[in-house]
């Protein structure tokens, strides 16, 4: 039966390998977190340099894999081979491959931990797969709903025995976006810089991941709830004066996420809250901005909001012709919304 990442990574933490592993999916993160333990803990420093082989799917065939995955460890107990990109494997979608892959995974070599770490998904009912998951094991890496991230981002900083504001969450993940691999590296360049017992608190975030303390997301997400046109439009020319910095697509789905949540919120009989952040799945500490919002936006218009969220979206993707610049649909789509 495939496993999750969480099972996984305790598993083998433990040093507790398998002869053959499959990790596949469209989270990298989940992949890399488990390939580079085993790469850095399944063999001591002094077994590595003769029994330890990184190579990559697309300068191999299965047979040339095969015979790394069958040789012998030199004067150690296991020999470790990982196969980066797998899902490159010269060859990997045709039967014939598949059934000498197959036909090893049957009867792998106990002194061998081989490890295929594909980008992709592949189909877990290919017989394959299922002979890697009957001796070996096999990981499914699935993309994070974006309403996790905020909890994996607490206990991401739990496990590097930091603590984190609320609003340093949200300015994160909204600054950061949910690539799990840079919130990782960002957190842990703050983690680096903190004082002993100093928790990451906005002006943190502020200082280390170069958001500007006035102009980012946040404030500007703040400045709509609170419909203060004069905020909101200084946060906007600054935008638009940095689009490299500033992209306007992640922009449209925040702030087309975040007034999802607002309509919700319209229909939900318990608006205090407690009421809205049980039923929207947030940190309570958010609950404000959206029992505010609703007072600000009345249904009809967050409806027509949403409407308009996603006409310049799909002026931003070239499906509906504009000649305006990234610059002047952020314009348009926040004079649209305060007005």
């Amino acid at each position: 039966m495939p496993k999750l990442f969480a099972e996984v990574f305790k598993e083998v933490k433990k040093k507790h390998f398998h002869p053959i592993y499959l990790l596949h999916g469209d989270e990298p993160y989940f992949i890399d977190k488990v390939v580079d333990f085993i790469e850095e803990n399944a063999l001591s420093a002094a077994d590595k340099g003769f029994n330890q082989y990184i190579i990559y799917g697309k300068d191999h065939t299965v047979p040339s894999i095969m015979s790394y995955a069958k040789r012998f460890p030199m004067m150690s107990d296991k020999q470790v081979v990982i196969v980066k990109e797998a899902q490159s494997i010269q060859g990997i979608e045709q039967k014939d491959m598949q059934s000498v892959l197959e036909s090893y995974a049957k009867n792998p070599l106990a002194s061998t931990i081989l490890v295929l770490a594909s980008k992709d998904s592949v189909d877990e009912r290919k017989a394959w797969v299922k002979a890697i998951d009957q001796s070996g094991l096999v990981m499914t890496s699935k993309k994070m709903y974006d309403n996790k991230i905020p909890d994996w981002v607490i206990e991401y900083c739990h496990e590097s025995g930091v603590k984190i504001s609320p609003k340093a969450v949200q300015m994160l993940v909204e600054n950061v976006g949910n690539d799990l691999k840079r919130l990782a590296s960002e957190i842990d360049k703050i983690v680096i810089n903190l004082k002993i017992d100093e928790e990451i608190n906005a002006s943190v975030v502020e200082r280390f991941v170069g958001i500007s303390k006035e102009y980012n997301y946040f404030e500007f997400q703040k400045a709509l709830i609170q419909r203060d046109v004069l905020k909101a439009n200084q946060i906007v020319q600054f935008f638009a004066s940095n689009p490299k910095d500033n992209p306007l697509p992640p922009m449209i789905l925040l702030m087309y996420n975040f007034f999802s949540k607002v309509l919700l919120a319209h229909t939900h009989t318990d608006k205090s809250d407690k009421g809205l952040a049980s039923f929207l799945g947030i940190n309570p500490f958010f609950a404000k901005d959206y029992v505010q919002t609703i007072r600000n936006y009345n249904l009809p218009k967050v409806i027509q909001i949403i409407h308009d969220i996603k006409q310049i979206e799909l002026q931003a993707k070239g499906i509906e012709s504009s000649s305006s610049s990234d610059g002047d649909k952020l314009k348009e789509i926040t004079f649209r919304i305060l007005h």
